[in-house]
């Protein structure tokens, strides 16, 4: 099991530097965070190894890859037993253009992010594959006017305030002072 954490000000503001650009050298991301490269890169690998750092990757206009329609798609299952739910949720797993599946509370028991490249393609995807997963008994559609705010960064700065002060030693819960 990975273990949790207490970040300090200087594992919070590598965070937001990896965040705001992840292609910076060890050394550039010292600088920003007032550190030296070693610490610095000592940082990240501890957040790497306990899990806080999960991966990297590129952030891809998708429109400019052709994914023009960004749908929201609100998903109630006949049941929920085990069973419906696991098969459910490998389906969506294992489906390309669903990029995000919450399950949630109220109306719906999944909220699903879609990608596709246009209305046609929607209403094929619907009815080729998203009615026919595991347990799906309706489906509600909103299609996107406009993405108003799109961020996939954390705020980490608001974890700041429950954290050791600036430049305390990053210790794993448990560990000795």
């Amino acid at each position: 099991m990975k273990e949790n954490f207490i970040l300090d000000s200087y594992n919070l503001a590598i965070l937001r530097e990896l965040q705001r650009d992840a292609r910076q050298t060890v050394q550039q991301i010292a600088e920003r965070v007032g550190l030296s490269s070693t610490p610095c890169w000592k940082r990240i690998k501890d957040m790497e190894a306990a899990g806080v750092i999960t991966g990297y990757s590129a952030l891809v206009d998708r429109t400019r890859v052709g994914l023009n329609l960004l749908v929201v798609a609100e998903i109630n299952l006949s049941q929920h037993s085990e069973d419906v739910v696991q098969a459910f949720e490998r389906a969506v797993q294992a489906t390309p253009p669903i990029v995000r599946c919450l399950s949630t509370t109220g109306q719906s028991d999944y909220i699903l992010t879609v990608l596709v490249p246009g209305i046609a393609e929607y209403e094929r995807f619907l009815h080729n594959q998203l009615f026919k997963l595991p347990g799906v008994t309706h489906v509600r559609s909103s299609i996107v006017l406009k993405e108003v705010k799109a961020d996939v960064r954390l705020p980490v700065v608001a974890a700041h305030a429950a954290t050791p002060a600036r430049g305390a030693p990053v210790r794993r819960r448990g560990a000795a002072a």
